[in-house]
This record gives structure tokens, C-alpha cells and sequence, in this order.
């Protein structure tokens, strides 16, 4: 796990900007709020609404996270004043803790922005139970919310904008469908009685800390779509969890709420949260509950018992999640598999057909976006495939599929990256033997898609040894293609996990 975390590629130190600009931006907002004269509750409050506006809004332009950021407040204050409201009224609280789940789950249908505000809404009311925030403290955090996220923003758009030098990367929906066959439609029910069961079974094991088992489960559901990729998120959740306890009673108990060391590490865990957040959950929720735990020290309620009452909390939370997402409308991780895969495969004939555009001297043609488009997916492939290669899987004849599946669709994403960049160069050249390897290219992405003739992908012309480098790559892409024939199929032709 080490390794994965500090071996994984950073292109352009994206992931290092991003975590040093997080840090930056909640530490101003936490150092405004506390000019402003806000207690210790406005302050934490507004650091983490500052948290979820850098870390949540993933728009593809900046023009358009600047209005998912604008429109956070119209979201979180009113389910911050219900949250408030209704602390004394626990039934008519927990309904409302599940409408707003519900809701926010099925925000995802309207894209990146429906996704920021609908975590943005579940968190704000699950702070307010963090806190246990009293309509008295409302004017309060407000004005912390507001000015956390205007400093957020500041840091974001003026400060630390490095988004406009890099290319929009555009934010891949799930595979839709209408109705009950719409993926969000099915989650957000999924989601409710998930929530519903953490909300019941975690108030019979603490009355005032029941919200963790609700805040797990809906963490479980963030970024997943299938049944698979849930079961293996709730694992990771709680393989983070038990981790960040263990160090939590090593460091963050001794220090007993110390303010210096407290704050120092909190940032610290700031910074690991948004780092590692692309690369391992398992470590982005070690850095959350070393962080809570630390948050907790600062309000003076720290103690090894409430660690292990955390511990059975999201244990509660990870099963709600594992009960919803195998008896509640699933959603089966072959059908998202083979949709992701389809989709990846007909983005490398996308992107093969820009590049060839670009080299037969097309000015609109902008291969480089495809490419940007065709790692999204490519990451979804991943996220997909994980039930099916983890090391808790016994079905080692799928697991083997699976992770020859996504080395050759790797392998094309390769050589697609070296045909854009024979493209981008000025020079280069459109050579006839071009358009006849694209369309190859194209047949056998048909082929394995199923969009064209049923057939086998046949095998790539062997390399001469003076042809061009686009021809090359192609060539590279077109066995590729022809070996991935094998683990999409069987003799029945069923797809990759459906055997």
C-alpha cells in the first residue's frame, strides 16, 4: 500500500497542487473566521465547509466551478438551519438526514454540479450533528460558511488557479437508463435504506454519536456504481478506519487537544486527505480519521472509548451499504463493466479518428481532448474491474481476465498517446496507409463492441522497419484490440464477468 501511495504517477504534480492549494485555502478560511471573532464550533465549521469547497466541486471548466462554488450556500445554509431546527426532535431529524441522502444521491443525474451539491448538502447536516448546532448558533455559522467559502473561492479562482493552464478534463457520467434503470435513480434508493439502517442500528449503539454509521454509509456510495465497487469501497473504508484509530490513539490522544500540535497535524492530515484522495481511499480515510480524531481533541471530548465507539459506528455504516447494495434494486458490476468498457473502447476509435484528422491537415480536429476524455473512462474501467481483481476474490479465472483486460486497454491508451503526439508535432506528415489502419482500427473496436459484424479482430500487419510513427502506434493499437478478443469473450460470447 506504501508503494502504491508514493510510486503512483503525478502528471504536472496535479495531485500535489491540489493538496497544497486545499491546505492553503482552509487555513485562510479558519484564520478569517477566527478574525472575525468566531468560536471554536464557527471555526471548525467553517474549515470544513472551505474543505468540501475545494475538494468536492469538479466541474470541467472554471467558469463552471466558480458557479457550482457560488451556488454551495444556496444549498447548504437551509439544510443547515433544518439540521439546527430539529436537534431536539430526533424523528423528524433522522427523516430528514434520509431525505437529504436521498436527494443527494440522486443529484449525480445532473453531472459533476448535481454531485458537488448534493455532498455539499449531506455534509453541512452531517456537521451540524458533528457539532451539535443549536438555532442559537445559526447566525453564527452562517456567516463562518459564507466566509469559508469565499476564501476558498479566493484561493481557488485568484490565488492558485492552475485549472486554466491545464486542459478541461471532461467528468464522465455513469451508464444511464430511464426509470428504475437509471444507475442514480437505483443508488439513491440504495442509499436511503442503507442510511436508514445505519441511522436505527447506530442510535441503538450510541444516541449521540448514531450519525457516524449514517455518514459511513453514505461515503461507501460516493463514486461507486455497482454492487462490486461498493462491497470493495465499504472494505476500504474500514480498513482506513481501523488504520487511522490505531495511529489516532498513538498520537492524537496523548496530545490531549493541544492547539499547536493539533493544528499542525490536522493540516497535515488536510493535505494527505486531498493527496492521496486519487489514488487510495484506504489512505484518504486513515488522513479523515486521524483528522476527526484530531478535531475532537480541540473540542475536548477526545478519549480511547470514543474511538471505539467510531470503530462500531462505521462498522454499523459499512453494513447498512453491504445489505442495501445486495437486496435493494442492484446494480450488477457486469453490466457497469461491460458499459464502462464499451464506452473506453469506442473513445480509443474516437481518438484515432481525431489524430488521423489532425495528421491529414485538419486545424478543428483536437485529438488531445479525446485523450483527456479516454482516461476518465479508462479510470472508471478501473474502478469497475476492482471487485473482480482483488485479493479477496476467489474466482481466479475472472480475476485473470480481468487484469488482462485493463493491461491492453492500458496498452491502447499508450499508443493512443503516442499518436497524439506524432499529431501535435507540425511536421509530421499524413501517410495513405493511414486511413486504411484507422479504419482497421474501427472494425475491430465494432467488433468487440458489438456495434458491427461479429468478428474476430484481426491481427495488426507486422512493423516495417522504416514505417512512420503514427503508422506505428497504430499498428500497436490494432494488436491491442485483437488481443483483447480473448478475455471479452468466451465461446458463448458473454462479456468479461458474465461467465
Amino acid at each position: 500500500m506504501l508503494k502504491r501511495m508514493f510510486a503512483a504517477p503525478d502528471p504536472g504534480r496535479t495531485r500535489l497542487r491540489f493538496a497544497a492549494r486545499a491546505v492553503l485555502g482552509i487555513g485562510l478560511a479558519v484564520v478569517v473566521c477566527g478574525l472575525a471573532g468566531h468560536s471554536l464550533v464557527g471555526a471548525v465549521t467553517g474549515g470544513l465547509a472551505a474543505l468540501l469547497a475545494l475538494f468536492t466541486v469538479t466541474d470541467t471548466t472554471v467558469r463552471g466551478q466558480a458557479l457550482t462554488t457560488a451556488l454551495l450556500p444556496a444549498v447548504g445554509l437551509p439544510v443547515l438551519a433544518a439540521a439546527a431546527q430539529l436537534h431536539d426532535h430526533p424523528v423528524a431529524r433522522g427523516l430528514t438526514f434520509l431525505a437529504v441522502v436521498g436527494a443527494g444521491v440522486y443529484a449525480r443525474r445532473w453531472g459533476p454540479r448535481g454531485h458537488s451539491l448534493g455532498v455539499f448538502a449531506f455534509m453541512t447536516f452531517f456537521v451540524a450533528q458533528f457539532l451539535h448546532a443549536t438555532p442559537g448558533q445559526l447566525p453564527e455559522l452562517y456567516a463562518a460558511v459564507l466566509l469559508s467559502v469565499l476564501c476558498a473561492a479566493a484561493v481557488r479562482f485568484g490565488l492558485w488557479c492552475y485549472e486554466r493552464r491545464l486542459p478541461p478534463a471532461p467528468v464522465v457520467a455513469p451508464p444511464d437508463g430511464a426509470g428504475l434503470a437509471r444507475v442514480t435513480t437505483r443508488q439513491a434508493i440504495q442509499a436511503t435504506a442503507g442510511a436508514a439502517f445505519a441511522l436505527v442500528v447506530g442510535q441503538l449503539v450510541s444516541e449521540e454519536r448514531w450519525y457516524w454509521a449514517v455518514g459511513a454509509t453514505w461515503w461507501i456510495f460516493v463514486n461507486t456504481t455497482s454492487r462490486g465497487e461498493t462491497l470493495v469501497r465499504g472494505f476500504r473504508r474500514l480498513l482506513g478506519t481501523v488504520i487511522g484509530i490505531g495511529l489516532g490513539l498513538l498520537v492524537a490522544v496523548p496530545l490531549q487537544g493541544a492547539a499547536v500540535p493539533s493544528v499542525v497535524l490536522a493540516a497535515v492530515c488536510v493535505f494527505g486527505i486531498f493527496y492521496t484522495a486519487a489514488v487510495s481511499y484506504t489512505w484518504m480515510m486513515l488522513c479523515v480519521t486521524l483528522l476527526a480524531e484530531l478535531l475532537y481533541g480541540l473540542l475536548g471530548v477526545l478519549e480511547p472509548a470514543l474511538l471505539a465507539l467510531r470503530l462500531a459506528e462505521t462498522g454499523v455504516g459499512a453494513l447498512g451499504a453491504l445489505l442495501a447494495v445486495l437486496f435493494v434494486l442492484p446494480v450488477t458490476t457486469h453490466t457497469i463493466t461491460d458499459a464502462w468498457i464499451r464506452r473506453a473502447l469506442r473513445s480509443v476509435h474516437a481518438c484515432t479518428a481525431e489524430a488521423a484528422a489532425r495528421l491529414a491537415g485538419d486545424p478543428a480536429a483536437d485529438p488531445a481532448r479525446r485523450v483527456a476524455e479516454l482516461e476518465q473512462l479508462l479510470g472508471r474501467v478501473r474502478l469497475s474491474v476492482a471487485p473482480l481483481v482483488h485479493p479477496l476474490n476467489p474466482l481466479l479465472s475472472r480475476k485473470s481476465r480481468a487484469r488482462r483486460v485493463s493491461a491492453l486497454l492500458d496498452e491502447c491508451a499508450r499508443e493512443i498517446r503516442g499518436l497524439v503526439a506524432v499529431a501535435a508535432d507540425p511536421e509530421a506528415s499524413h501517410d495513405a496507409r493511414l486511413a486504411a489502419a484507422c479504419w482497421r482500427v474501427q472494425a475491430a473496436v465494432e467488433a468487440l463492441t458489438g456495434d458491427g459484424a461479429d468478428r474476430t479482430p484481426e491481427p495488426a500487419p507486422s512493423q516495417a522497419a522504416a514505417e512512420p510513427a503514427a503508422l506505428a502506434h497504430l499498428h500497436g493499437l490494432e494488436r491491442a484490440l485483437a488481443e483483447l478478443a480473448a478475455p471479452l469473450r468466451t465461446p458463448a460470447g458473454s462479456s468479461l464477468v458474465n461467465t
